[in-house]
């Protein structure tokens, strides 16, 4: 607990897209290790056209904050702190949604296929008035 009046600095979150520089690269490296070291290789279901799936997922800003957020949780869940539990949580809690929302036909990876990536065009967005 700080004193009134004295600020405190609070730790650096570890989502990656609150990352700059040398920190976002680190963390790029470490989950791109992950996807295609043990994400693809164990989850990695044939890609259809109903499983989209870009091999360029890094190029989706959606895609890159679903899976630091799933390798984030999947350190702690599976780790030693994780406890017997952990990893049946992880699977039930985290991996299946995020791969469906990843996976969706309409979701950040619809256009691309197993071959390629295709360039997204986002909504646009006005500023606030306000």
């Amino acid at each position: 607990m700080s004193e009134p009046g004295i600020e405190t600095e609070q730790p650096a979150s570890p989502f990656i897209l609150y990352l700059e520089g040398e920190d976002q690269r680190v963390a790029m490296e470490g989950l791109s290790y992950w996807v295609s070291g043990l994400l693809l290789p164990v989850y990695g279901r044939e890609v259809t056209s109903r499983a989209p799936w870009c091999p360029q997922w890094w190029n989706h800003l959606e895609a890159v904050a679903q899976l630091h957020a799933l390798w984030l949780a999947w350190q702690e869940l599976t780790g030693p702190n994780g406890g017997l539990t952990g990893p049946a949580m992880w699977h039930r809690d985290f991996l299946a949604p995020v791969m469906q929302t990843l996976r969706d036909p309409d979701g950040p990876f619809a256009g691309c296929r197993a071959g390629g990536h295709r360039q997204k065009e986002t909504p646009a967005a006005e500023e606030y008035p306000g």
